[in-house]
């Protein structure tokens, strides 16, 4: 049920299951404006004012808000949105069994390709940036090695010989995988160099949404900019505090 109201969305597009979000509400075109709050790692600040934790007291994005409506957490804002509003089945599907695949993978996904292939982007680019320290090659090869483990379950539990993770249909379960593997790029990585099976899934990802993905990513740099000026700022305020007598 579509209706002439904005859904509000508070994201930081450096933040990849935010850029799912952003990619839902274009694609299907939900009438929606955005926030951009940056909450970050390195660039933390904006998600802990008074006013954004009343909105969400665990000071994280993405936040929701539709017609006085507050839900964070992205898995259950895209599966709101899907719910909702007018947007094709597949994205959710109806059907018990369907829906259950999606379930599935989002209930995994949390667990394994989120949290290991942010920790490559957060080794190789985040941490060096924060403190100006070269990269821990020790620690990124450890998380490599465990993003390898995770990028074989996908090809081999959720994609098989399907074109998507859940089927033959685009679902939110693709959109929340291939912004987190996306991710790594932002340092120079593609870790799906050497697995054509993923390469190919991640392009039919991008052909089902069109622009939408390309948005989502080229929005990153008006979060990269703030967020760099964070950093400088940052780091001159340090030299100054360091140098005063």
């Amino acid at each position: 049920m579509a209706t002439g109201r904005l859904v509000e969305v508070y994201l930081d597009l450096l933040s990849q299951p935010c850029r799912a979000v952003h990619i839902l509400l274009t694609c299907t075109k939900i009438p929606f404006e955005w926030t951009l709050v940056l909450a970050s790692l390195v660039c933390a600040g904006e998600h802990r004012t008074l006013d954004f934790t009343k909105l969400n007291p665990m000071q994280k994005v993405p936040v929701m808000v539709d017609d006085g409506f507050v839900l964070t957490e992205s898995d259950a804002i895209l599966k709101y949105l899907a719910t909702k509003y007018d947007v094709p089945e597949h994205w959710y599907p109806r059907q018990p069994e369907r829906r259950a695949r999606v379930d599935e993978y989002t209930a995994w996904h949390h667990t394994n390709t989120r949290p290991h292939a942010a920790k490559v982007f957060i080794l190789e680019v985040l941490l060096p940036a924060q403190s100006g320290s070269l990269v821990d090659e020790a620690r990124l090869n450890r998380a490599l090695s465990d993003l390898d483990d995770t990028l074989d379950k996908l090809e081999s539990m959720f994609l098989r010989r399907q074109p998507f993770l859940c089927g033959d249909d685009i679902t939110v379960a693709d959109l929340l995988a291939a912004c987190e593997l996306t991710q790594p790029l932002g340092g120079g990585r593609d870790v799906l160099k050497e697995r054509p099976q993923l390469q190919r899934w991640r392009s039919r990802v991008q052909s089902a949404v069109g622009e939408a993905f390309d948005k989502a990513h080229v929005s990153i740099n008006l979060s990269m900019n703030r967020c760099w000026s964070s950093i400088f700022e940052m780091k001159i305020k340090k030299s100054y505090l360091y140098f005063v007598p």
